[in-house]
């Protein structure tokens, strides 16, 4: 090499340290290593008030060639370990994230039949409740989580400890903890419920029992014992259900005899996708996953005000800083966790939506390359953990553990 290519060379390594350390001194070698979140950036991705705590591959969840889906958390009151629930499509991973700079993956439940991009779990007691949605005869995994304290050579395949046959493939699963019932949201169950919600009795986890169901295909849904300000329905369970086209709200005290309160549709439906009630049951946050493509506006939130459940109304819309597509989301306290695709998870003040102001107060972009409106990036999120540790399942890269930091 002569002089001339020496000095070349010498020349953009020194402006290359300099463009790295003025972007962001805190990038670790590796990008996804626990990293704080400072100067807009935790490693490599792009953030506001919360810190990477800890990452999972998606190779080592799903395997090669595998891609992610829903997430659920589970702890374990015995022994205080908080594990997260990854769902993808070969099955479902269980980490144990409670030293969330080394999480580990205790094992693996394979899937009861073929591939899903669509896979959805939930917990009751200590079991967890697995579907897959186009998978064949699938029908629903039960897991007994217990068994993640005695594996002392992770990660292990597992076998299901029963399969619940009542449908052959799901949507989601949804479960009321309060009641012990699981609802079945977008099964292959024929007529006459043809995708509507099936009510099974998880009071006996390993052996669940069909209750009945509503016709009429749910998309996803949440179901409560109601204590909200409509006090006419106190105590009674209460079916919120995105339908596609509309939000319904059911009345599914009695299995045998469910009754339709009331519906709701707005302005720009694309495809009303997935909500969660506020904690004192007045308003429901919405998600539309469709809207962005085709009327081309930002993240759009629609806030139902659900006072009167016999008459719901809308009660504000909110637009994101971005134009990504939201998908799950959930509510904890004042706030709103929203995965929200290629621009990851956003926590969303909603102290003060009574007066119809909503407010970004943090993130943590999973998909650093763009905030594009496609399905990459961020499914879902889990903000229930008691150490504060937050969740998010990456269709793309894998499992996130991030925590809002303390700046």
């Amino acid at each position: 090499m002569n002089l001339l290519k020496i000095l070349k060379t010498a020349t953009l390594c020194c402006f290359m340290l300099i463009l790295d350390s003025c972007c962001n001194d805190e990038t670790p070698a590796n990008p996804n290593a626990e990293a704080a979140c400072k100067n807009g950036f935790a490693g490599i991705y792009p953030c506001n008030n919360y810190d990477l705590m800890g990452f999972v591959p998606i190779d080592q969840l799903g395997g090669a060639g595998s891609s992610g889906s829903d997430c659920w958390g589970w702890t374990d009151t015995s022994t205080q370990k908080e594990y997260a629930l990854f769902c993808a499509t070969t099955g479902v991973a269980f980490v144990d994230i409670s030293a969330p700079e080394n999480p580990i993956v205790i094992g693996i439940l394979p899937t009861a039949t073929i591939s899903s991009p669509w896979r959805d779990i939930k917990v009751y007691q200590n079991f967890a409740f697995v579907v897959a949605d186009r998978s064949q005869s699938h029908g629903m995994q039960i897991f007994d989580l217990t068994r993640l304290r005695d594996v002392s050579n992770p990660p292990e395949t597992f076998s299901p400890d029963a399969i619940y046959n009542g449908f052959t493939s799901a949507h989601n699963i949804v479960i009321n903890e309060d009641s012990g019932f699981a609802y079945a949201v977008g099964t292959s169950r024929a007529e006459p419920f043809a995708g509507g919600p099936l009510f099974i009795d998880l009071q006996k986890p390993l052996t669940p029992i069909d209750s009945g169901g509503y016709p009429g295909y749910s998309h996803d849904a949440q179901v409560v014992t109601y204590n909200g300000p409509d006090t006419e329905h106190n105590g009674k369970e209460i079916l919120i259900g995105s339908n596609e086209i509309e939000v319904i709200i059911l009345d599914v005290t009695d299995k045998s005899n469910p009754i339709r309160l009331s519906s709701l549709s707005y302005a720009n439906v694309g495809y009303t996708h997935q909500g969660w009630f506020t904690e004192d049951m007045t308003y429901f946050v919405l998600g539309d996953e469709l809207d962005e493509q085709q009327t081309g506006t930002r993240t759009r939130t629609i806030i139902l005000d659900l006072t009167d459940l016999d008459n719901p109304k809308i009660q504000m819309e909110y637009f994101g800083p971005t134009n990504a597509i939201d998908h799950n989301g959930y509510v904890k306290e004042n706030s709103y966790f929203q995965a929200s695709y290629t621009a990851g998870m956003r926590e969303l003040d909603i102290t003060n939506i009574e007066n119809k102001a909503i407010t970004e107060i943090g993130y943590f972009d999973t998909h650093p390359e763009n905030n594009s409106t496609n399905f990459n990036g961020a499914w879902s999120v889990y903000p229930y953990f008691p150490s504060g540790n937050i969740i998010i399942s990456d269709i793309n890269r894998g499992l996130f553990i991030v925590k809002k930091n303390s700046n």
